[in-house]
């Protein structure tokens, strides 16, 4: 086993074993941290798909972390009043089933973007799913039905066979456990010669279509799995907070996500998972402190850039990429 393998063996072993201990000590809130790590680490990890194999620098994925919030929200909403969606097709509250749908509209919706903005690349490519993301924002903005502005509220979160969601615990589990799912798929992608044609592709796209594989559908199918995943990771984040807003779709959230990835180590495994630890945890020691607590995760931030080309994981496992 790497060394890496071996620290973000460590990580996941540490998050879970967490909220045991904050509920060992009668400390639930801490138990919320921890679920709020596994989502975000579970967007990031979607991103990374992107970013970190691709090399695909997509400042949209807000959009689909909105959708899956909507997703959820919506879904809740109509379950909880009876009313039916579109089409006569009925709300539900069934985590499973919100998750699908989630993934299924944030798939379709990169398959749309990204037939366009994967024929750019560099800065046009991050305007442009910049562009469409804002698109997006401002439509949930201008959508009365759902709350408009002021967002939606999930008056009680949704189900999952088995377990009462309601439980901070049984949340966490949840979301840690889609959340194994989710970096076993990032691990799969990774080693598999799809992601080895992608890694190549973001090296050198011209001797890839050189030995007869099209970069172009390489990266689309890789913009979509990464969109259904981060997706996924917004109908939690809606069920943590009970609450869904056009916020979740804003260019400040996929600044967020692009901000873990480079902190705990671009195309790393664990790096997701750091990034987010490491952001959560300044924000909760040093937001009650001080409004302007970004100043000191800047700070970090910039020295990661200069000094830590690896992020977090890259320091803590040596310099050597994927170990």
């Amino acid at each position: 086993m790497t060394r890496e393998a071996i620290v973000t063996a460590v990580l996941i072993a540490a998050l879970l074993a967490a909220p045991f201990a904050a509920q060992a000590i009668d400390e639930p809130f801490y138990v919320t941290l921890a679920t709020r790590i596994a989502i975000l680490a579970l967007a990031a990890t979607g991103l990374n798909i992107a970013l970190g194999l691709g090399g695909l620098v997509s400042f949209g994925h807000a959009a689909f972390f909105g959708i899956g919030g909507y997703a959820a929200g919506i879904l809740a909403t109509h379950a909880f009043n009876g009313e039916p969606l579109f089409l006569g097709l009925p709300g539900t509250n069934q985590m499973i089933v919100i998750w699908l749908v989630g993934a299924l509209a944030a798939g379709a919706a990169a398959f749309l973007i990204g037939l366009v903005s994967l024929r750019t690349s560099g800065v046009y490519f991050i305007m442009i799913t910049l562009a469409f993301a804002q698109m997006i924002y401002y439509f949930a903005i201008s959508w009365p039905a759902y709350g408009g502005e002021d967002g939606l509220s999930i008056y009680v979160r949704n189900t999952f066979p088995g377990a009462n969601t309601l439980a901070p615990m049984p949340f966490f589990l949840i979301c840690f456990g889609v959340l194994c799912v989710g970096l076993v798929a990032f691990w799969c992608l990774m080693n598999s010669r799809f992601g080895a044609a992608l890694q190549a592709g973001r090296q050198n796209e011209v001797r890839l279509a050189a030995v007869g594989i099209a970069p172009f559908t390489i990266r689309l199918a890789a913009f979509v799995v990464s969109a259904t995943l981060t997706a996924v990771a917004g109908a939690l984040f809606a069920d943590l907070n009970r609450f869904v807003s056009p916020s979740m779709l804003s260019w400040h959230m996929s600044g967020e996500l692009i901000v873990l990835i480079i902190l705990g180590g671009v195309g790393r495994l664990g790096g997701p998972l750091a990034g987010a630890a490491l952001f959560v945890l300044f924000e909760f020691a040093l937001g009650g402190i001080t409004e302007r607590w970004q100043l000191f995760l800047g700070l970090v931030l910039l020295g990661v850039v200069l000094f830590a080309r690896g992020g977090v994981m890259g320091f803590l496992a040596g310099r050597a990429r994927h170990g």
